[in-house]
């Protein structure tokens, strides 16, 4: 995965929700799971995973729901733009959506999750590592 210098920032859509991340991401990944795929419309999400400890937001409020037992997902209450998941099974990070990070392009993902719900019309043609779910699980 290549890492920016720190701190990465972003933002979503209408940038009324701006966070910062002042330690260094674990990973990056996109996930193929069902739940992905309906919270954001979308036949999976990019995510960027950070320690909890080194991210905060910095502008607007991120309007919080649990969306499923021990997950909980953050989006713009102004623009609806998913931007975090977390989950208490990995309670010290916290997920953000890749394409909200000011440089997207500056953080490479590691792997595809989830294989198992993936859209069959998505093709993955690269040579990321795959996993039928959470890769700390296969």
């Amino acid at each position: 995965m290549r890492r920016k210098r720190l701190p990465i920032s972003g933002q979503c859509f209408c940038g009324r929700v701006k966070f910062e991340a002042r330690q260094a991401p674990s990973s990056a990944c996109h996930c193929h799971c069902e739940s992905c795929q309906r919270a954001s419309g979308a036949p999976f999400v990019t995510w960027v995973a950070f320690p909890v400890a080194g991210f905060r937001i910095t502008g607007g409020a991120l309007v919080e729901r649990l969306s499923s037992p021990g997950t909980t997902r953050g989006h713009c209450a102004q623009c609806g733009t998913t931007m975090t998941y977390r989950s208490e099974r990995f309670p010290d990070e916290i997920d953000v959506a890749a394409t909200c990070l000011d440089q997207p392009g500056a953080i490479k993902p590691d792997k595809h999750i989830w294989l198992e719900d993936k859209q069959p019309w998505v093709t993955l043609n690269d040579e990321l590592p795959k996993y039928n779910r959470w890769s700390r699980d296969d």
